[in-house]
């Protein structure tokens, strides 16, 4: 069994079993695999990826090749127990937009993110001048999918914002998840749960 990502681990322990998943930006499967595996759960992946999705339909798992900025308007209200959207929020071009899409196509959605306002980012801009490049966020400035830089607080206020009511927030620093005290600032990783 491979171990997943601890962003990952988080959803697939609050994931109930025997739930209908769709993992949007699933990259190889290994979530949607770990909920079939473990909690019998009928999950469906989006990813725009060829390689990626090639590996995860070897692996047995519905996923289709598309792009969630525009292929979720197909799926119908209410289609799915829960919408999932890990390390993905932040390359999208209107996160707004699709955190409505996952909670029209989900009952409930869970999003990660990296945040852009942990302290180490901070220091790197502070005293360095230039974007960081850490472990969550590997690539330079130029050659980043990462359009939107979302911090934890930023979220919270889009969640206000869009009137979805929050469930769950989980933090890490580091593998290690962490508690809510003074997220924004040492938290590298955010997951949340929400409900429309």
């Amino acid at each position: 069994m491979t171990k997943l990502r601890p962003d990952l681990q988080i959803i697939a322990d609050n994931i109930v079993p025997n739930s209908r998943v769709l993992d949007i930006g699933c990259g190889d499967g290994a979530l949607m695999a770990a909920l079939r595996d473990q909690k019998q759960v009928d999950a469906r992946g989006l990813e725009i990826n060829p390689t990626n999705v090639a590996t995860a339909v070897s692996k047995g798992l519905s996923v289709v090749q598309g792009d969630a900025a525009t292929d979720l308007a197909a799926y119908p209200d209410g289609s799915f127990d829960y919408a999932i959207l890990s390390q993905t929020l932040q390359t999208t071009h209107r996160p707004d937009i699709m955190l409505e899409q996952l909670l029209r196509i989900g009952k409930q959605a869970f999003v990660s993110f990296p945040n852009f306002a942990h302290w180490r980012v901070r220091t790197s801009l502070f005293f360095g001048g230039h974007m960081p490049v850490t472990r969550l966020l590997p690539q330079t400035w130029y050659d980043t999918p990462n359009i939107h830089h979302v911090t934890v607080d930023d979220f919270r206020a889009l969640v206000r914002a869009g009137k979805f009511t929050q469930e769950g927030e989980w933090f890490l620093s580091g593998d290690k998840q962490m508690n809510r005290g003074m997220a924004n600032l040492l938290a590298e990783h955010a997951v949340f749960l929400l409900r429309g």
